[in-house]
């Protein structure tokens, strides 16, 4: 395991500090399901596939034990992809090397820091 994502997206500069130095790879989401909320299967689809920061490059918050996720992901994954959207690993969206990463949780090369 290399990826990290700090609980609760609760992060700053010791927290990614720290992540290197243990060899982690700090990854932080853009849009969140808010499955976690248990508010049922059509408000996850629409909190998902109507997000205002939905983009490229964005990375979508699911819980592992989310009560409605299951019968809402084939859904969702369907609207991302009819949106013109590719599904693929966050180890393809993730910038190795230098970076900072932004209070929405964007990385950005550290060359691009001004």
């Amino acid at each position: 395991m290399e990826l990290y994502r700090p609980p609760y997206g609760e992060y700053n500069d010791t927290v990614l500090r720290a992540a290197k130095e243990c060899g982690y790879y700090a990854v932080q989401w853009d849009i969140d399901s808010l499955d976690w909320k248990k508010l049922g299967t059509e408000q996850e689809i629409n909190q998902v596939l109507n997000h205002k920061h939905l983009g490229s490059g964005s990375i979508i918050l699911f819980h592992n034990d989310a009560e409605f996720t299951p019968d809402c992901l084939d859904e969702i994954i369907k609207g991302l992809k009819a949106k013109g959207y590719e599904i693929v690993p966050v180890s393809q969206l993730i910038l190795r090397g230098e970076y900072y990463m932004d209070h929405e949780g964007w990385q950005f090369l550290t060359d691009d820091a001004a």
